[in-house]
């Protein structure tokens, strides 16, 4: 890398206007009150949306800290000058558990398992309830996140000190400590699958629910990665970024539509081959009541309109068409985790001020980290020694 190139990245904070900050504060101050109210006027709606909006921030932020992990793990070049906009989206997931605190309240309104007395009148619940319990559950919840803490600091801690120091033996530390969380993270993520979304109905059970969750978690990670990368270059910050950079994120995105759907699939063949009523029951609240048509329509937003707009090559190193494509899987993923979660709360399908509100305190709480993390963090890891290779990679 040239002289004068080094000098172009360094330093990197950066402060978002002035409008994008009004708009996150704003989002985060309509977010609070919309939960507030919520609470006050129907508690047990706004818990599930309290866990429609956990699950959606917890995704993406463990699946930022995925993503370093297998950048770290993988020994990948390419996506070195962008991983520390990973990392700053990664930033959220220390906030999420505040999000859960009036939810952590409200279990007995959600969990049908926390009803004493329904447990003990039936056979398998009484079962499962020495792991269905409510302090193992809140247990499991604060390590869980304990964990992803932990690594998420780890990670960033050597990743902003190589900023200063250059050492290469920080890189070496993040890929041991890639190496653990793997397999950390495939347990966790499926816990909390289980924990915050199939134990809504206790009765029923898929061995391949965690993988479904975790395909939709990285999609979106990657999309709000991809987002974000695509914004800043608009704006200036990422110039030395070229076409191929963006050819491999529109290539991640479109792998991970095609592994969304390829185990969405999987999990309803084998429930409808196999035709037992213990299994069936689940997908068949999903088939009535207004819920046939947002399956249908999940169908299309979160695979097929996704798959054709990112199938030609170009369109995978289209700044525009990624921008656009990157909202879309996030909105379809929160739609996505809709239908996992809203038809146990009611038979019909249904959409109200609550559903709508919720998702601007998501979209706050992912402002207002990026903005305190761009004003304290550079934006490129200027330290990493992969650095120069990344922002020389060609196909």
């Amino acid at each position: 890398m040239s002289a004068a190139e080094q000098k172009t990245i360094e330093p990197l904070k950066r402060e978002l206007p002035g409008s994008v900050k009004r708009f996150a504060w704003l989002c985060l101050a309509l977010g609070i009150v919309v939960m507030g109210a919520a609470y006050g006027v129907d508690a047990k709606r706004s818990a599930f949306n309290n866990i429609l909006l956990l699950l959606f921030l917890a995704s993406i932020g463990s699946g930022s800290i995925f993503l370093i992990a297998l950048e770290y793990v993988g020994g990948a070049v390419w996506s070195v000058p962008i991983r520390r906009v990973t990392e700053f989206i990664a930033g959220i997931t220390p906030v999420v558990p505040l999000v859960a605190v009036p939810l952590l309240a409200n279990l007995h309104e959600v969990f049908y398992w926390t009803h004493t007395e329904s447990v003990l009148a039936d056979h398998v619940l009484a079962g499962k309830s020495p792991y269905l319990n409510v302090p193992f559950f809140i247990f499991r919840f604060l390590l869980i996140f304990a964990l992803w803490s932990l690594f998420y600091l780890l990670f960033f801690r050597n990743s902003t000190r190589q900023d200063i120091s250059r050492s290469q033996r920080l890189t070496r530390r993040n890929i041991r400590l890639g190496a653990i969380f793997l397999p950390v993270f495939a347990v966790t993520i499926t816990i909390t699958a289980v924990d915050w979304a199939m134990s809504l109905e206790p009765h029923w059970y898929s061995t391949i629910f965690g993988v479904y969750y975790f395909s939709g978690t990285v999609l979106a990670a990657i999309a709000a990665t991809t987002l974000l990368v695509v914004l800043f270059q608009e704006s200036g910050f990422f110039s030395l970024l070229v076409r191929d950079h963006l050819y491999s994120l529109g290539a991640l995105l479109f792998a991970f539509i095609n592994f969304w759907a390829y185990i969405a699939f999987s999990q309803f063949l084998l429930i409808w081959y196999a035709n037992l009523p213990e299994e069936t029951f689940w997908f068949m609240a999903r088939w009535k009541g207004g819920w046939e048509y947002f399956s249908v329509f999940l169908i299309l937003v979160h695979f097929v309109v996704p798959y054709f707009a990112l199938l030609a090559q170009d369109a995978k190193m289209n700044a525009k068409r990624l921008k656009i494509m990157s909202v879309w899987i996030l909105v379809a993923h929160f739609c996505d985790l809709y239908w996992l979660v809203m038809p146990t709360y009611s038979e019909s399908f249904f959409v109200g001020w609550m559903e709508i509100g919720y998702p601007f305190l998501a979209v706050g709480i992912v402002l207002i980290v990026l903005m305190v993390m761009l004003r304290r963090h550079n934006l490129i890891p200027i330290g990493d020694p992969k650095l120069e290779r990344g922002l020389s990679f060609r196909l």
